[in-house]
């Protein structure tokens, strides 16, 4: 037991000793647990504090975050704002570039005088003017309204002067060049007058008058002058209407004049040049005369008639991009009324003398869609009237003139082949002119062509009838000769008819036409009587059938001559005809002899 009690207290004895071991060490640690207590306080002291800080931030993290929200809101409105600004720009940007008037182009009208750097400048001006009144509930418009409108008086005023200056020369001395005047100068600033019809009317229709009267002048002088010279060359060639029936003691007989009838086309011989006249042994054919008229009218009236068209056409403003001047107006080829009242030497035979251009488009300064090719064909009866009544004031007294000297021509009457010539030429001039399109002028030769057909067959019905009276036996008609029926005088009567059949069947294109062929018809029915009365009183038939056959036998060679008139149609009927009045002859001869021989025996 007490072994078990010792046991026990040496049990008790170890943990004392083990607690006091323990509590030494807790001693000797002491000042370290404090040190350890005191800084866990502040640990947790500074966690505190972190976490009041952290509190505070977190905070002021939220009042952060909605201003950052707030300025996105307004990041976006200011970019939406960008963008419509950035919408408007161009349109504002050209809105004033269109209300506002340059200082250049204000300089330009108010400090220089009229030139070739207005053509832009007034184009450039027009278009804002129109842009002006088309935004005119603009205040910026209004308020420019009156600035503008005192730069468009400046302008046409300074217009107006320029354009009666450049007719000043024209009205001191008709010898001025007005077709140069047209292509290098008045069409060049076509764009200037169109700005005057457009924004000062008056001054556009001041100076249209200006220019009509003086275009007037300037041909009514010309013409009178060449008329004049035409009418001494006239003077001297008196070609007096002869009848079928004349020129019995002719020394060379009736010819095919291939030469004359060469006038009644427009290519061909040069015209009568106005100095001419001045040389008194110069004669020429009345075909040639009227031709040379009637291609010096078409010239000039065509040239003037398609300027008019060009220049005072009326048109709305409509700019181009880009600003061009075609120099190439006029035909350089054209017959125009020179400076002398001459011609062009650079003008020859069958093309440059005679001019014979078509048509010609105008080329403007491209402010209007139709100034490009101003042509007559392209307008309405509406846009010509205005046009033709210019034109008709301008050439009033040329067309005067003209009808004038065409009665001269017919009065006495010329004989029947020039006189068909003429006819022909102006049907060939009629024709150019509708190409060129002057409708004008084309019911003017009308008019002179209607003249000349009914002197034609008044003519065409005195051969007829000379021949009748002649075959007759009486001699008075509208030629008053008198003539004896012999041999020598019908065969000279056939030549005569073969020469004007020939003739009328080159001037004549169609193969039927029955205004010619029909008193070529006549006329041929009067001479197969003359023949038959020439020879009805040989009282020998194979004679008088020999006869007969001898005259039949001249017109065929006379018709039989030129292949080129043997192939025409009329000319063939016309062969066939006299070839079976030739073959009836020869028959009734040796009808007749085999009668005499069968009595004979």
């Amino acid at each position: 037991m007490m072994n078990g009690e010792a046991g026990v207290m040496t049990q008790d004895t170890k943990s004392a000793s083990e607690a006091g071991q323990q509590s030494l060490f807790y001693h000797g640690q002491a000042k370290d647990f404090v040190n350890l207590h005191e800084q866990v306080e502040t640990s947790v002291n500074l966690l505190d504090s972190l976490e009041s800080f952290l509190s505070t931030f977190q905070k002021d993290l939220s009042s952060v975050s909605g201003q950052i929200s707030e300025l996105q809101e307004r990041s976006k409105d200011i970019d939406n704002r960008l963008k419509s600004r950035r919408r408007i720009e161009k349109p504002l940007s050209s809105l004033l570039s269109d209300l506002a008037i340059p200082p250049s182009l204000a300089i330009t009208i108010l400090d220089t005088d009229v030139g070739e750097p207005w053509i832009a400048t007034i184009t450039d001006f027009e278009r804002r003017l129109d842009l002006l009144k088309v935004r005119s509930r603009v205040k910026a418009a209004r308020d420019l309204g009156d600035v503008a409108e005192g730069l468009r008086i400046v302008a046409a005023t300074k217009l107006r002067t320029f354009f009666l200056a450049l007719l000043q020369p024209v009205r001191t001395s008709v010898t001025t060049n007005m077709q140069v005047m047209q292509t290098s100068i008045f069409v060049k600033y076509r764009a200037l007058y169109a700005f005057l019809q457009r924004q000062a009317p008056n001054v556009a229709g001041e100076v249209q008058k200006a220019y009509t009267g003086t275009a007037r002048t300037y041909y009514e002088t010309g013409f009178r002058r060449y008329v004049r010279s035409l009418g001494w060359i006239k003077a001297r060639t008196s070609e007096k209407p002869e009848p079928i029936i004349s020129g019995n003691g002719d020394k060379d007989g009736p010819y095919l004049d291939q030469d004359r009838l060469a006038y009644a086309k427009i290519d061909g011989p040069s015209v009568i040049l106005a100095y001419m006249a001045d040389d008194k042994t110069h004669e020429e054919p009345i075909e040639a005369i009227l031709r040379s008229l009637f291609l010096v009218l078409m010239d000039n009236a065509t040239a003037e008639y398609a300027f008019i068209a060009a220049f005072f056409r009326s048109e709305s403003f409509a700019p181009p991009p880009v600003m061009e001047t075609n120099s190439a107006l006029f035909s350089p080829t054209a017959t125009l009324l020179s400076p002398d009242f001459s011609f062009d030497d650079r003008r020859s035979n069958a093309g440059f003398e005679i001019g014979t251009h078509v048509s010609r488009p105008f080329g403007g300064n491209g402010h209007g869609p139709h100034d490009v090719t101003a042509r007559p064909d392209l307008m309405d009866k509406a846009e010509r009237a205005p046009l033709d009544a210019i034109w008709k004031q301008i050439l009033d007294p040329v067309l005067e003139y003209c009808k004038t000297f065409v009665t001269t021509v017919i009065e006495p009457m010329p004989p029947a082949v020039p006189l068909l010539t003429m006819i022909r030429l102006s049907e060939a001039v009629i024709t150019e002119v509708q190409k060129r399109d002057c409708l004008p002028l084309e019911n003017f030769l009308f008019t002179m062509r209607l003249q000349l057909w009914p002197a034609f067959q008044k003519i065409m019905s005195e051969h007829c009838d000379t021949l009748r009276k002649l075959a007759e036996g009486g001699t008075t008609s509208y030629f008053n000769r008198a003539a004896s029926m012999t041999d020598a005088s019908v065969v000279n009567i056939c030549n005569r008819y073969v020469v004007m059949f020939n003739s009328f069947v080159i001037l004549t294109d169609q193969e039927e036409e029955t205004m010619i062929f029909s008193n070529l018809l006549r006329l041929r029915q009067e001479l197969t009587k003359l023949i038959a009365r020439h020879t009805e009183n040989i009282d020998d038939d194979v004679a008088k059938a020999t006869k007969q056959s001898a005259m039949y036998e001249v017109l065929l060679q006379g018709l039989n001559k030129g292949t080129h008139l043997s192939t025409h149609p009329k000319s063939q009927k016309e062969i066939a005809y006299w070839a079976e009045k030739e073959e009836e002859a020869r028959r009734r001869i040796v009808s007749i002899a085999q009668s005499r021989r069968i009595g004979k025996r």
